[in-house]
């Protein structure tokens, strides 16, 4: 497993594990479903500008099989950056997510200027809470009946991890 930039030639890979709703039913509704070729080469095109690179792609083998960003925050959050990934169901319990949630947390703390990090995972997704616990976020807080899907009501779980203090 490697964090790499996405390039136009992965469009075809980003819309084949995308375009599922196991995968689907844990993001905001932002992501498109049923989740197309020309969703995924608008996609590669946004996060091809950026500078400095805050969003990858999840790299197996060569192949683009998931996704993992930070997302600036700006105001009084602008110390923060939300974390956000998926991994194509076929690829699901391998270790790769907690790979790579490690590996974009030191990007992140050393390629910007921020000093926390945090998940805002479903209560339905314990897959994502354990990925989370696995690279080293802890559980700040749980809303009750916050989140809105697919017809239902859901927890919102937030996690964090913090920048480690040189002092």
């Amino acid at each position: 497993m490697k964090l790499r930039t996405w390039t136009i030639e992965d469009a075809e890979n980003l819309a084949k594990y995308a375009n599922n709703p196991k995968v689907a039913q844990f993001l905001t509704n932002a992501f498109p479903h049923p989740y197309t070729i020309e969703n995924a080469k608008s996609f590669i095109e946004m996060v091809s500008n950026q500078n400095p690179t805050a969003i990858f792609a999840i790299d197996v083998n060569g192949e683009a099989v998931g996704s993992i960003g930070l997302h600036a925050q700006t105001d009084i959050m602008c110390k923060n950056m939300e974390l956000g990934y998926f991994l194509g169901e076929p690829f699901w319990g391998s270790g790769i997510t907690t790979e790579a949630v490690r590996t974009i947390v030191e990007y992140g703390f050393q390629n910007f200027d921020i000093t926390r990090i945090y998940a805002r995972p479903y209560g339905n997704n314990p897959a994502s809470q354990k990925v989370l616990e696995k690279a080293g976020f802890t559980l700040e807080a749980r809303i009750e009946q916050n989140i809105y899907k697919n017809g239902e009501f859901l927890d919102e779980l937030i996690y964090a991890v913090r920048k480690k203090s040189n002092k």
